[in-house]
């Protein structure tokens, strides 16, 4: 239950970071950077999505079509759909958060049907492992949607 508690600790901090962003900032990719905040946010969104379905394959994700938005490789160069809105995307992770603590409250302790590696660096083989990796994975981004918010604020 704490590892679902972390979970909800780094997306209330994510959303935190958010409400900072002037609106002007979310498109915009300053040098040194590989995307944007939008990119960023729904990275977030999407790869808990991803992981999720991972964990428990029956598991449905929601708003299939922004995944190949914001997979990792994508960048919003290469975008050649509209992409969500920034209040669509607040609105999602927001949503998200509780969906997935739900789906995944009892099943922790499981062992995944197939275990999923960071390159050699490290192997999950439980839906926790995997969702200790998503807390990392979001307060990574959290991170970067702040340097972003910085660099790019007037």
């Amino acid at each position: 239950m704490e590892t679902l508690n972390q979970l909800n600790f780094a997306r209330v901090y994510t959303l935190g970071r958010i409400s900072q962003v002037n609106e002007a900032s979310w498109d915009i990719q300053p040098t040194g950077f590989n995307n944007t905040i939008r990119w960023n946010v729904g990275h977030i969104y999407v790869n808990a999505e991803i992981l999720t379905q991972r964990a428990i394959p029956t598991y449905g994700i929601v708003h299939p079509e922004w995944v190949t938005l914001f997979v990792p490789g994508t960048k919003p160069n290469d975008w050649i759909v509209e992409p969500p809105t920034s209040d669509e995307l607040v609105s999602a992770l927001k949503e998200q958060a509780e969906r997935i603590k739900d789906v995944l409250d009892d099943q922790l302790a499981n062992i995944l049907i197939e275990s999923m590696s960071i390159g050699k660096l490290h192997e999950m083989k439980t839906v926790e492992a995997l969702v200790q990796f998503l807390v990392w994975h979001e307060g990574v981004h959290a991170g970067i949607i702040h340097a972003l918010n910085r660099a790019t604020s007037d």
